[in-house]
């Protein structure tokens, strides 16, 4: 399933590039015809590349990809799980992820039907003031317990300090939330975010709005 970062910090993508700023997935303008394409134009030849140079690589690859207009173009590879992207891939799959992990392990992969959840999923960063620039950390963090108990909240900038989540870094969590469509879960992941507080918090407040108008 293909999923959309926002990169740049600010809203209608101003600012510096940042580590992720929200993603979602699945994307409404990525239709069959264009998977087929980046298939056969990038994931199928480096697949063949990886044989052809007889690597054993067990293991994610995850392709960056950009559209120049209509044609998709290779901007990077990770060999681990991209961020914020795992944050709503992970969420959206239906199919245990330790069955792909050991299918990957055993060379069985080709016989597991992947399946992912109905629906979208949006996520949005919570960052500390500064970010991606110098930023203060052990700022108390507010609010998670108001939390719908179907929201998922992952840490990644946080600590305990004296018993509270403190801020430990430029981008310190991220909400995810799942809607029946794309403007339900944007709308409904706003509003979770109203509930969390922590001295100069900030977030871009137009993730997933590309999806509404293509």
């Amino acid at each position: 399933m293909p999923s959309q970062d926002h990169k740049p910090a600010f809203d209608n993508d101003e600012g510096p590039n940042t580590g992720g700023m929200g993603a979602y997935c699945p994307l409404p303008f990525c239709d069959d015809a264009l998977l087929e394409r980046i298939k056969q134009e990038i994931v199928f030849p480096t697949l063949n590349g990886i044989q052809a140079e007889k690597l054993n690589y067990k293991g994610v690859i995850y392709f960056g990809i950009m559209m120049d207009g209509d044609d998709p173009k290779l901007l990077e590879y990770n060999v681990r799980f991209g961020d914020p992207e795992t944050e709503v891939l992970l969420p959206a799959l239906r199919t245990d992820l330790l069955d792909l992990i050991l299918g990957c392990l055993n060379g069985t992969l080709n016989t597991i039907n992947v399946q992912f959840n109905e629906g979208y999923f949006v996520d949005v960063v919570l960052a500390s003031g500064g970010y991606p620039g110098s930023y203060e950390k052990e700022k108390v963090i507010r609010g998670l317990e108001k939390l719908d108990k179907e929201t998922f909240a992952f840490h990644a900038g946080t600590a305990l300090k004296n018993d509270q989540v403190v801020t430990s870094g430029g981008r310190v969590m991220n909400i995810v939330v799942q809607g029946g469509s794309l403007e339900e879960a944007i709308q409904s992941v706003y509003k979770e975010i109203e509930k969390v507080k922590f001295d100069r918090m900030f977030y871009r407040t137009d993730i997933g709005k590309k999806g509404l108008h293509k």
